[in-house]
Parts: structure tokens; C-alpha cells; sequence
């Protein structure tokens, strides 16, 4: 097969279509860039729950004055009861998920309060107003229902909260942005596949004499579809290295430098290795594109 030909051919036609072809590289890289950025942020979201599950606690909030919690009825938490849950929380039957109790007092709790919060309501709170809290750290966050299901009930302990709960809407958050990227992505990606049919099928209209010289002087099928397919995968190549290039330049001057990822940030952001992960994928994506599109074509339109 003469390769030196085909490449020719494949370039003709590329200069006879230009616009087609820079319109097939625009809407590859977009198609591609939503797509990447939808598994990006997956990555993303995957890394900062990691690290978050692991920074989070199990927070026992203890009976305290004035209660409406049945199992507070008796009135406030007392030193023993105190003193019981969290010999509890160190006994052999819990000790293995527990990794660390920390007791709040109710003048720490206020203290954090006023850390934390510089609310106007705050000025009418008091110390005798807060309640001891045991703040646990587990060796498996998922392990939470062990440890609530243990405390539920016990006297003095008013309700058990799983901070989990708190960043759990922000995860599904982040979990919907994948998929609308990755949604806009697939739309695209119809678009290109559009387009790319589109892009071979003028071609091969556009050198349907010559198409037939070749048959006639005995070429093959694959010698005669080679030179379209290679212009379909050229564009989709072009369109997957600046979707790629894109994917890289976002996340290391935006991620890493804009948010701040790195050594001292307090989440584990994405970095830039995580994009060479996909780029394969990426590359893959737009030949399957392109070849599947073109071999669709080519059968009409090259009178196989």
C-alpha cells in the first residue's frame, strides 16, 4: 500500500473541506472538554470525600437543661451518666471504631460558639445555656451507625449527629454537576458525529471521479476508504489534543493556582496528573468516533 499517496489524498481533501474540518476539531474539543470535565470533577468529588469522611466527627450531644428529648426527661446529664457513656465509647464492644473522644465542655462549647459565629443572637447566650458534647473520631466514618445505634437511648445522651450529614447535599451537588457536564458532553458529541459523517460524505461526493478512476484501474476497498478515514480521525485527533491541552492548562492555573491546591490547601485537589489520566481515554474516544462515523459513510458514498 502506497502510504505516501494516501497521506496526500487524505491532506487534499482536508484543504477541500477546511471549514468542515475545523468545524469537526471545534466541536470534537468541546464534546471532549465537557466530557473531561465531567470526569474531573468526579475525581474531584471522590478525593475531597475521602479526605472529608476522614477529618469528620461523631458528635453525642448530651442532655441539657430544659430538654424536650424524652430520654432527657430527668433533667440534665449528670457527672455519672457522663462518665458511663464514654467509659461506653472505650469498652471493648466500641473501642475498635473509636479513634478518639474528645469531651466539650459547655465554656468550650460557648467559646467555639463565639469562634465561630459573630451572630447578634449570640449575645444572648450564655454558658449555662450550651451543653457537653462528646465530639468522636472513627477509625471508618461509615462505621457511624455503630456507635449511634449503641447511644441511642442511654441516659443523658440528648441526640447523636453524623457531621457526614452536613456534606452530604454538597457532594450531591458536585455529583449533578458531573452529570450535566457529562450530559453536555454526549450532546456534543452527537453533533460531532454529525458533523464528522457530514465531513466524509462531501468528501467523498467531492472525488467521486477520481473514486471510480481507482476502482477501475483494480485499487481496493480499504486502499480507497483509507485517505477519508484518515481525514475524520486527523480533525477528531486535533479537536481530543486541545480538548486535552485545555483540560490541563484549567485545572493546573485555575484548580492548582486559582483555588490554591497544593502542599498547604486544606483539600486534596485534582492536579495535573489526573488529566494525563484521561487523555488516553480521551484519544481513544475521538478515533472511535471518527472511525465509527466514517465507516458509516464511506459504504453509501464509496460504493463499496
Amino acid at each position: 500500500m502506497r502510504w505516501q499517496l494516501i497521506l496526500s489524498q487524505t491532506f487534499t481533501g482536508i484543504r477541500r473541506n477546511m471549514a468542515m474540518a475545523v468545524a469537526v476539531v471545534l466541536v470534537t474539543f468541546i464534546s471532549l472538554t465537557f466530557v473531561g470535565m465531567g470526569a474531573l470533577l468526579q475525581f474531584q468529588v471522590n478525593k475531597m470525600r475521602t479526605y472529608l469522611y476522614g477529618q469528620v466527627q461523631v458528635a453525642v450531644f448530651m442532655c441539657p437543661d430544659r430538654s424536650n428529648v424524652p430520654n432527657c426527661a430527668a433533667g440534665p446529664v449528670t457527672d455519672e451518666q457522663l462518665a458511663s457513656v464514654q467509659e461506653l465509647l472505650t469498652s471493648s464492644d466500641l473501642g475498635s471504631y473509636v479513634k478518639e473522644v474528645i469531651h466539650e465542655t459547655p465554656e468550650e462549647a460557648y467559646q467555639n460558639l463565639l469562634r465561630i459565629t459573630d451572630a447578634p443572637w449570640v449575645e444572648r447566650v450564655n454558658p449555662e445555656d450550651m451543653q457537653h458534647i462528646l465530639r468522636i473520631a472513627l477509625h471508618d466514618p461509615e462505621q457511624y451507625e455503630v456507635i449511634a445505634d449503641e447511644l441511642r437511648g442511654v441516659a443523658g445522651v440528648e441526640t447523636v449527629i453524623d457531621q457526614r450529614d452536613v456534606l452530604e447535599p454538597l457532594f450531591d451537588l458536585l455529583n449533578k454537576s458531573t452529570l450535566l457536564a457529562v450530559g453536555l458532553g454526549l450532546v456534543m458529541v452527537v453533533a460531532a458525529v454529525l458533523l464528522i459523517t457530514t465531513t466524509i460524505r462531501l468528501s467523498a461526493m467531492s472525488r467521486r471521479r477520481e473514486t471510480s478512476i481507482m476502482r477501475l484501474v483494480g485499487a481496493s476497498n480499504s486502499f480507497i476508504q483509507l485517505p477519508f478515514l484518515l481525514e475524520g480521525a486527523i480533525s477528531a485527533l486535533v479537536g481530543a489534543g486541545l480538548a486535552i491541552a485545555a483540560l490541563w492548562a484549567g485545572v493546573r492555573y485555575v484548580v492548582q493556582g486559582w483555588f490554591g491546591g497544593g502542599e498547604n490547601s486544606l483539600v486534596n485537589f485534582i492536579d495535573t496528573s489526573d488529566v494525563w489520566v484521561i487523555a488516553p481515554f480521551l484519544g481513544v474516544a475521538a478515533l472511535a468516533l471518527a472511525i465509527i462515523s466514517s465507516l458509516v459513510t464511506l459504504g453509501r458514498y464509496t460504493k463499496v
